[in-house]
């Protein structure tokens, strides 16, 4: 790499952003029902209480109380109905099941041909990754030929940094592959 403040400053930046789209696909891959209880799917669900929203993982305990149900356990008691109604909204695909005290979300068996369309999510989530790592790549690219044009850096120097660009993405799109075969497989086992 090269010894100029400008060119570390550019490869930071390109690291936290590869690093952040990784995290991302990764967070969103959790959401992904996978046939079995896992309280992540509910990251997203955001609940009326109180006069306004709040997410419901902040509004009672959730467990798994085996690998195909989650319950969840409000700290407010009324708040059930209002959760409950999140849960139908969110268009998570699970009816809840309120027995006055928890909230039960029983997971059923995932059909092939769901796990099929699961995958096809999957596949597209990753390439979603992929095309935000290139996006990256791009910015970091025009920064370094920026650089160039303003004779900061000398010919040798721009395609040395280019090429450590192109190592950067290449290895985060390899991690954004093994990432999505790695939930595809997930998914495909029963």
């Amino acid at each position: 790499m090269i010894d100029n403040e400008q060119v570390q400053e550019i490869f930071l930046v390109l690291e936290d952003k590869l690093d952040k789209t990784v995290s991302v696909l990764q967070e969103e891959f959790a959401t992904v029902r996978a046939g079995r209880a896992n309280p992540h799917i509910l990251d997203k669900i955001q609940v009326e209480a109180y006069g306004g929203t709040s997410p419901l993982n902040q509004l009672g305990n959730i467990s798994a109380a085996d690998a195909r149900c989650l319950v969840i356990s409000p700290w407010d008691k009324s708040l059930l109905k209002a959760i409950e109604k999140a849960i139908l909204s969110s268009n998570i695909g699970l009816t809840p099941s309120n027995d006055g005290n928890v909230i039960r979300l029983v997971f059923p068996e995932l059909t092939e041909e769901r796990r099929k369309d699961l995958v096809k999510q999957v596949k597209r989530m990753g390439e979603d990754a992929k095309v935000a790592a290139r996006n990256i790549r791009r910015e970091a690219m025009d920064a370094i030929k920026k650089m160039k044009n303003n004779k900061e850096l000398s010919e040798d120097e721009s395609k040395a940094s280019e090429q450590d660009v192109e190592k950067k993405i290449a290895a985060c799109v390899e991690q954004i592959d093994k990432v999505a075969s790695a939930k595809e497989k997930e998914l495909l086992t029963i």
